[in-house]
């Protein structure tokens, strides 16, 4: 009995204490179980199905641009086109299976990749071999921070060679180009695959294939439209490609502003001054995903609106008909001889009681690299961004300010015979005589100008002895010009307007430079503004391309209502009296009206009246390729300025031809240009009169111009 006894198993007390232990854990593990799927299940189960809300906007079609007759210059037109949006949680492998089905139904251009393209492409497809280019050396040196992690994918494209690079198919460099668009896309952003050329044929393969596309929709896209092809373009502006997106130099600018990285902006002149008026307000569609990024749901939160439209200042009958005369004028030119510097002219047509911007044409020749055969291209932007020695056109600047500083008055005379200054001799053309103000400006007397400089500069001429000119006359001269516009910015809503050079000697003979447009530069733009200032009596209007702001409507036939109505804006009044004021536009008008006028010629025997001033200066060549000419470059440059009718002007001009000839011969471009500007202008005033297209008589408009003028003067000068 006793040894049975001894025989019997028990279990041992740690054993038991084991069992203890592993049921109080189960105990626990169960209680915590039941607490987080009875206490907190629906927590967690809301946490597991959680959903964000993401706002995107899309882009939509720009404004449109009309001339003042409502023709429109600048469209959109609709392209068929195939997108790309991925979700936050979408991955390469993912848009690498998706292009290569896409590839499939379209063709896909492959001019864009990049050396840097194909590495990426073949580690994507060569996932094994990539990761082989990584050795356990390189890898060691990650765990001992001598490397980062990001550095081994560096290697591995360092590591690539050119035989794999080339090793690509011509059907896998298609998949490559189009999930190149992909991935350059952001998360829930449309991206452009493809819109130019799209088939009908690729656009319905892809519209039937779009549920085994995750992420490729179709749409219609846009693309600017010129109707008058080159004409004015220039000026019109860019617009960035979809490739291209917002300009890195502009980046934070657009993005503070509510701009995707891909959208389309202007890039230059009234694409980008009115950008915010022409991109229109983005269509917004919120796009509900789930916690892996994925969409569930897209909501349109509101459908956008295209751009505001704007009608412009321009006449593009009377702009097409005058870069059309440029461009001839200047192939004849260059025919006849003597025109070796000659490539480029000038035509700027301004209302001077609104400061209207008619016709801003410029025409530059070149002879093309490929062909060997001369070529025109668009310059109108050279209005406002070149500057170029004028000449005698700004003499009636110098008069005024001559009767400003009590230098001269009117029917002051001088007597016009060739100045002997020490070292230095200065004359006209010829020697005209006893003269007066009237006679100096109708013959252009170069003498009576450097005697008003004189007289301003409080110094007095005796032959042969030199003259004491104070540096400041040069201020008190250029402060003058600037009142006018001369060698000041003319305030066109334009960027980038230039202002041309100030001569940096202020030697005695520089300032009867000055004083006869023969030694600081301006602009055809700042032509056509001094040239308004005395044709409306003394008002210094800005310039402007644009005359109103419409709203967008759905029927692409029409305008909307008007948004917004740019008034004319006096920048100055000129502090002088109206009298003297008139008495220029008087010896402007002997100067295209009375015979032995210099533009008499040219006008004399038209049926309206003008007033116009001619400028002959001589010039250094300071065009393209002016580096292979070591000697300096002696050309005569043109110019004219003038406004129509001479009572009551309606229209003002200014012509330049920068270096239009060379020797004595003058090839008379600026009086053909001019006179072909007006006839042309008048002759599309009386068409449309006869068709009843004018609005008002000329006289109104004058009447009521005046009226703006004086009050907005007013309103500057409280303002001030």
């Amino acid at each position: 009995m006793s040894k049975e006894k001894k025989k019997k198993t028990h279990v041992p007390l740690r054993l038991n204490l084991l069992f203890f232990a592993v049921f109080l854990l189960f105990s626990v593990l169960i209680l915590r179980l039941g607490l987080v799927q009875i206490v907190y299940g629906d927590d967690y189960k809301r946490e597991i199905e959680r959903t964000e809300e993401v706002t995107v906007n899309n882009p939509v079609p720009r404004g449109k641009m009309y001339d003042r007759n409502l023709n429109v210059i600048v469209d959109n037109k609709p392209l068929d086109a195939i997108t790309y949006t991925r979700s936050q949680g979408t991955r390469a492998t993912d848009m690498l299976d998706t292009a290569e089905k896409l590839a499939k139904l379209i063709n896909k251009e492959t001019d864009k990749i990049t050396l840097r393209d194909r590495k990426d492409f073949w580690i994507l497809k060569h996932p094994d071999e990539a990761e082989a280019k990584i050795t356990d050396a390189d890898r060691k040196k990650v765990t001992e921070g001598e490397l980062e992690q990001k550095d081994l994918y560096k290697l591995q494209i360092e590591r690539i060679t050119e035989e794999e690079i080339n090793s690509f198919t011509d059907a896998e460099l298609e998949v490559l180009a189009i999930y190149r668009e992909f991935s350059s896309g952001y998360a829930l952003t449309p991206q452009i695959v493809k819109n130019k050329d799209v088939t009908e044929e690729e656009f319905a393969r892809v519209s039937e294939n779009l549920d085994s596309l995750p992420g490729v929709n179709i749409t219609t896209d846009w693309d600017r439209t010129y109707t008058f092809g080159q004409t004015l373009k220039s000026v019109l502006g860019k617009v960035s490609s979809s490739d291209e997106g917002l300009p890195s130099e502009r980046l934070d600018y657009f993005l503070s502003r509510g701009y995707s990285r891909n959208d389309r902006v202007g890039k230059s002149y009234l694409e980008l001054q009115y950008e915010d008026v022409l991109q229109g307000n983005k269509a917004k569609v919120k796009n509900i995903t789930d916690k892996g990024g994925n969409v569930v749901e897209s909501q349109i939160v509101s459908e956008g609106q295209r751009g505001k439209d704007l009608v412009l200042t321009i006449d593009m009958d009377l702009q097409q008909a005058i870069d059309n005369e440029i461009e001839k004028q200047l192939l004849q030119a260059k025919k006849a001889g003597n025109t070796k510097f000659l490539d480029r002219a000038f035509v700027v047509l301004m209302d001077p009681k609104t400061g209207e911007i008619l016709t801003m044409a410029g025409k530059q020749y070149a002879i093309d690299k490929e062909t060997g055969r001369p070529t025109i291209n668009d310059y109108a932007l050279g209005n406002i961004s070149s500057s170029y020695t004028v000449g005698s056109s700004v003499k009636g600047a110098t008069i005024l300010t001559g009767y400003k500083t009590g230098a001269i008055h009117p029917n002051t005379y001088f007597y016009d015979t060739r100045l002997n200054i020490k070292n230095l001799s200065k004359g006209s053309y010829t020697n005209m005589g006893n003269i007066n103000d009237l006679t100096a400006l109708k013959k252009s007397s170069n003498v009576y100008m450097f005697r008003t400089a004189i007289a301003i500069a409080g110094a007095e001429y005796v032959p042969g002895r030199g003259l004491n000119i104070p540096p400041s006359t040069f201020d008190t001269m250029r402060n003058s010009f600037a009142q006018f516009g001369l060698g000041a910015r003319t305030g066109i809503d334009l960027p980038n307007e230039m202002v041309g050079y100030k001569g940096g000697e202020v030697l005695p003979g520089k300032l009867l430079d000055l004083s006869i447009g023969q030694y600081d530069t301006y602009t055809p733009m700042q032509l056509a503004q001094y040239v308004s200032t005395i044709a409306n009596g003394g008002y210094r209007m800005e310039p402007h391309m644009v005359k109103e702001i419409h709203d967008p409507v759905d029927d692409n036939t029409e305008l909307g209502a008007v948004v917004s109505e740019i008034t004319p804006k006096v920048l100055n009044k000129l502090d002088m009296k109206d009298s003297w004021i008139k008495r220029v536009q008087d010896g402007f008008k002997l100067v295209a009206m009375e015979q032995g006028g210099t533009a008499y010629k040219y006008f004399g025997h038209k049926p309206y009246t003008v007033g116009a001033k001619t400028g002959t200066a001589q010039a250094f060549y300071d065009g393209p390729n002016k580096d292979k000419y070591k000697e300096l470059q002696a050309t005569m440059s043109l110019s004219m300025v003038g406004f129509a009718p001479a009572e009551n002007p309606e229209v003002a001009f200014a012509v330049v031809v920068p270096w239009a000839y060379q020797g004595h011969a003058s090839n008379g471009l600026n009086g053909k240009l001019a006179e072909f500007a007006l006839d042309t202008y008048f002759d599309l005033k009386k068409t449309r009169q006869q068709a009843g297209q004018t609005e008002a008589t000329s006289e109104t408009k004058v009447t009521n111009s005046k009226e703006v003028l004086q009050e907005q003067a007013e309103i500057n000068q409280n303002n001030e």
